[in-house]
């Protein structure tokens, strides 16, 4: 329980070595993008290839070989995905989620809110995390393709124009 041998220990060691250059060289490879947390689907292939290299280091079912091949499909679908997204805007459309627009000028836009079950007080503390300490000086809100919170400031009455691929709220959800 506490120790099994050596051998595993060196096994570990000598695999779990290998396996982090190769994953190293593969994201080297294949570029930034590849871990990045753009959206929903980046996010996955990034998890995924943290877990596929702890089940190399601490499986012993589980070869060099074949880990370093599920390295090497993970990486290449991502890559894959990502070309199809950058070139076609149909497969993109199918990927990736749009970003939503939860406060915007003085309202909490609830329609929204509901649609991406998120609730006020969570819009509220990520403009605290901003640094906002009154809603007064935040332009909009927006949740991100990825999860996570753009707070936008300034006047109320600016133009946003980060705002255009941005999803306004339904006006028929709102009835």
């Amino acid at each position: 329980m506490f120790f099994d041998g050596w051998h595993d220990l060196g096994r570990i060691l000598i695999v779990g070595t290998l396996a982090y250059v190769g994953l190293v060289f593969m994201l080297r490879v294949t570029g930034k993008r590849t871990l990045s947390k753009m959206n929903a689907f980046d996010l996955v292939v990034t998890v995924a290839l943290g877990s596929t290299l702890a089940t190399i280091l601490l499986s012993d079912s589980v070869s060099l070989s074949e880990g370093m091949m599920a390295f090497a499909l993970l990486c290449l679908l991502q890559y894959g995905v990502a070309q199809g997204s950058v070139y076609s805007n149909r497969f993109q459309s199918v990927i990736k989620a749009e970003p939503s627009l939860l406060y915007f000028r003085g309202s909490f836009l609830n329609a929204m809110l509901k649609r991406e079950r998120v609730t006020e007080e969570e819009v509220l503390s990520a403009a605290r995390s901003e640094g906002h300490a009154d809603m007064g000086s935040v332009s909009a809100v927006v949740l991100e393709t990825d999860g996570s919170f753009s707070v936008i400031s300034g006047e109320a009455e600016a133009h946003v124009g980060t705002l255009t691929d941005v999803r306004p709220p339904n006006p028929a959800a709102a009835r």
